[in-house]
């Protein structure tokens, strides 16, 4: 299995900070806010990962990843012109995913503890296994803010929906994804999908 971490965009809405760097540099508690889904990874054995860039930080990303491989880990760098939607990212990633399965991780969510490591495991093996696609979500009070996930009740996902006015569940997406190898297929088909729509 290998990982995309998409870490482009703009950062407006931590204006005027990130006028000046990358959100995703920016520092939490005692690293860079970047090296929570890379640990993520990384302590789950992915030792491929490619990282989706602006084009004024690719040289950023490549002095502070150059260690990397000397501890073993693969890192590879895909331009993102300007942010175009998830399925984008597993597009612009195509030559780097090739057909291998692939953890799909959010650059500026911090994740940790409550067993998550063991649960990302868990679906690192059965996707490898099994196939399929895994969406991770969070239990909230106030679902109408995000992107909710609905599942039903054997954890199956039935419906997406970005910052709902009427929630059909209160989990809300984390940015952690597991895709089997048809993930950049479904990825076109569905940018296909909407710009069909869109006509």
């Amino acid at each position: 299995m290998k990982a995309i971490i998409l870490a482009g965009g703009s950062g407006t809405r931590l204006y005027p900070v990130t006028q000046l760097i990358n959100k995703n540099f920016l520092s939490i508690y005692n690293k860079p806010m970047i090296y929570y889904p890379l640990s993520l990874a990384i302590l789950i054995g992915i030792r491929d990962i490619c990282f989706i860039i602006n084009p004024q930080d690719e040289d950023v990303f490549k002095k502070l990843f150059s260690y990397l491989k000397k501890i073993g880990i693969n890192v590879s760098y895909v331009i993102q012109v300007k942010p175009n939607g998830l399925a984008e990212g597993l597009i612009l990633a195509e030559d780097f995913i090739k057909d291998s399965p692939v953890l799909y991780l959010l650059g500026d969510n911090i994740l940790f503890g409550h067993g998550l490591t063991d649960y990302l495991k868990e679906a690192k093996k059965e996707i490898e296994e099994k196939g399929g696609a895994y969406v991770f979500g969070y239990y909230l009070n106030d679902p109408e803010r995000f992107g909710i996930v609905e599942f039903d009740k054997a954890g199956r996902v039935l419906s997406i929906e970005e910052k709902p006015k009427a929630p059909k569940s209160n989990y809300a997406i984390i940015g952690v994804y597991f895709f089997d190898s048809k993930a950049v297929e479904f990825a076109k088909k569905l940018i296909l999908l909407i710009e069909g729509n869109l006509k």
